[in-house]
């Protein structure tokens, strides 16, 4: 009925399940026995100062929980709370990066309400060890980098301040400190602790002083490794830069190019946090991308090496392949339906590396229309949260093992998506690229039993239903950078369509084949989509004299003296006046149907669409630009595949969730400012929502089931 364990301690983490006497969600505990059923009989340790023995047994099953060794085992007990300890498991490369911390490595941890590089001293044992099960917790002594102004004091140094493995939020490993100056031994050693002892006796080191706040002034002889040289950099390229003081930073490339006085081709980086002396991207004087303050570093491009994180150690004692660290989710085995993640809480759950949905495959066109319809949407949630009685596998394994882990814990990883992949039948589904809109299709037909979003009715005559819909029109009929709106009111009428009914969604597709041609080179998506004039038997304005229309002119909607783009229709008196007009007098004005119980001149009220999301396209690869909130500036970007960790064979991709505050300033310009907007001086986020735009995502506020 059982097997005894064999060997070494097995240790677990419990990262799902409801919670429960014994074991709950981020509880550790050791392996006692592993039974048929499935289960594990362990030991759950306790925490705190008092050190880490087993306080309580019991049963937990093995698919709710994630193997640890002891090394890792010891570091998570110290962290607190438990809902930490999961954290810091979803993000997979930092957890591998501190398993195998050591001496001087240079480290980034949370101090105080701000973010302070260190040294690693020492590795620190914590509680006392009373019994042979007993498990003794482990932390980080870290010394603060200290300006080069300060002078060591000859009285005896305080002790060193201790962190958890979730306080470090950087690792440097020691080979990738030596591009810089190394740090010198200048303190003594000896610190006496209660109840803790130290690790493979690590002697205290001291370092002479070290400045941050000139990390602008890059070392000229420091050079990137030989086999890093000749590395390629694009814009959202991982690097690190090492200043003339030896401190090692790392940052995504926002910006590349060439400034007025450098001949050289230059980058703008975003740091991870935030550095004195450096700008919130702006550079002698004009802007080139937007970040906070003191995050922007600009610097010649020959000094960026790619992230050394995540490279492989050329030496094989620090080489740890990036299987022995899957990435792991916290799943909660729940049935309740989580809604979509408040506006107030999007940042800190969403933001930042191994966030969103972790891509596998070419599975960018699923994963970035996932995170669009329900990271903050709330449109499907009605029929997504279905009850459990009439729910299918496929539709459950969506609602719990995607959209509540995407809202609960902000990361889903890509096992959850390849198991979703799979249950779509369809082995092109599991291996090829797809695009969005075949993906939609099939998600709200099969999964999500949904009919048809849109009831559309042609030349006032036949019916046709559809699940998006797309721009047809010929390019002569708009203006060069036009926006959704505009597309939308011509495309429809151009081809004689109108909404029976609102939608709760409505997703328009692009101007554009294939992956490539695009028919527009930038276009503006409305964050407003007012749909009053494209409905089928509902009153609406004349577009002079603001009366009930009775009539509607095609012809006229690119007439430049009637301001081009808008749909026109007219009361009878408009009609007759607007096609006096000699170069109107070929127009064919259609009669509307005009429902008899409305006053002709009651005031009519707009239907509005909100923009949600925003799904772009460039060389074969989706990202989305996705509103978290009703801020105008809640934006975020997201990209399931914006790095990689290890090989091809035994790596796996890091999804990143990046703040976007600079998107809603653009798009909350008017009209007019829009079109005349320049694009490239915007930033790279804006840039690359007007030109990659593929899908624009509109939901109707008032049929949405959270509010």
């Amino acid at each position: 009925m059982e097997s005894k364990r064999e060997g070494k301690d097995k240790f677990f983490i419990v990262t799902r399940g409801k919670a429960r006497k014994g074991f709950a969600r981020g509880c550790i505990g050791r392996v006692e026995a592993e039974m048929q059923k499935g289960e594990l009989m362990g030991l759950l340790y306790g925490g705190g100062s008092s050190g880490a023995n087993p306080k309580s047994g019991g049963m937990v099953k093995m698919e709710d929980t994630y193997p640890l060794t002891c090394h890792q085992a010891q570091l998570l007990l110290f962290v607190s709370p438990s809902s930490k300890r999961l954290e810091l498991l979803c993000n997979p490369q930092l957890f591998l990066a501190i398993c195998v911390l050591s001496q001087d490595d240079l480290v980034v941890v949370k101090h105080k309400k701000g973010h302070q590089p260190g040294l690693v001293r020492n590795l620190m044992l914590i509680g006392k060890k009373e019994n042979q099960g007993d498990l003794l917790m482990l932390g980080f002594e870290v010394e603060f980098v200290q300006d080069s102004n300060q002078t060591v004091s000859s009285k005896k140094p305080a002790p060193l301040p201790l962190f958890s493995a979730a306080d470090i939020v950087q690792v440097v490993p020691a080979y990738s400190v030596g591009l810089g100056p190394r740090w010198k031994d200048s303190h003594s050693e000896g610190l006496n602790r209660k109840a803790v002892s130290r690790v493979n006796s690590m002697p205290n080191m001291g370092s002479r002083g070290r400045q941050v706040r000139d990390i602008n002034q890059v070392d000229e002889s420091v050079t990137p490794p030989e086999s890093l040289s000749h590395h390629t950099f694009d814009v959202g390229s991982l690097v690190e830069v090492t200043s003339n003081t030896g401190i090692t930073v790392y940052g995504v490339i926002q910006w590349m190019g060439v400034l007025s006085e450098n001949k050289n081709d230059w980058a703008g980086i975003e740091l991870d946090y935030e550095v004195n002396n450096c700008s919130d991207g702006t550079y002698g004087g004009q802007r080139y991308f937007t970040c906070k303050g003191g995050r922007a570093l600009f610097l010649p491009l020959t000094k960026c090496s790619p992230d050394g994180r995540f490279l492989c150690p050329r030496s094989e004692k620090e080489t740890l392949k990036a299987t022995n660290i899957l990435p792991v989710t916290p799943l909660e085995e729940t049935d309740e339906n989580v809604p979509p993640i408040p506006e107030s809480e999007a940042l800190s759950l969403l933001v930042g590396k191994m966030k969103g949905i972790q891509g596998h495959y070419n599975s960018c066109y699923l994963d970035a229309t996932l995170f669009s319809l329900f990271s903050s949407s709330m449109t499907l949630d009605s029929v997504c949260h279905k009850p459990a009685d009439t729910e299918q596998s496929i539709s459950r394994s969506l609602r719990k093992d995607i959209v509540n882990c995407l809202r609960r814990q902000g990361f889903v990883p890509a096992e959850s998506v390849m198991n979703f992949r799979k249950q779509l039948g369809c082995d092109t589904f599991v291996t090829e690229e797809k695009d969005p809109e075949e993906f939609i299709t099939i998600l709200l037909q099969r999964v999500l039993c949904m009919e048809p979003l849109l009831k559309l009715r042609l030349n006032n005559d036949t019916s046709q239903d559809a699940y998006t819909f797309q721009i047809i029109l010929d390019k002569e009929q708009v203006t060069q950078t036009p926006t959704v709106q505009q597309l939308l009111d011509t495309s429809f009428l151009s081809c004689g369509l109108k909404f029976e009914e609102i939608p709760s969604c409505l997703m328009v597709q692009m101007p554009r084949f294939g992956k490539k041609y695009k028919m527009f080179p930038h276009i503006i998506p409305s964050t407003e989509l007012d749909i009053t004039d494209l409905l089928y038997n509902s009153p609406r304005e004349c577009f002079l004299c603001g009366r009930l229309a009775e009539y509607e002119c095609p012809q006229c909607l690119q007439d430049r003296k009637l301001q081009p783009g808008r749909v026109k229709q007219y009361c009878t008196t408009c009609k007759t006046q607007v096609h006096t007009h000699p170069s109107r007098k070929g127009h064919c004005p259609r009669a509307l149907a005009v429902p008899a119980e409305v006053p002709a001149d009651a005031p009519l009220p707009r239907h509005m669409m909100q923009l949600f999301a925003v799904l772009c396209i460039h060389t074969s690869h989706y990202v989305s630009f996705v509103k978290y909130g009703l801020g105008p500036r809640s934006w975020l970007f997201f990209d399931s595949m914006a790095d990689r960790c290890g090989d091809d064979h035994s790596g796996y991709n890091i999804p990143e969730i990046r703040a976007c505050p600079e998107v809603g300033d653009f798009l909350s310009q008017s009209e007019e400012e829009l079109v005349w907007a320049d694009p490239s001086q915007a930033g790279e986020p804006v840039r690359r929502l007007l030109c990659d735009s593929y899908m624009c995502l509109y939901q109707s506020a008032s049929m949405a089931l959270y509010r």
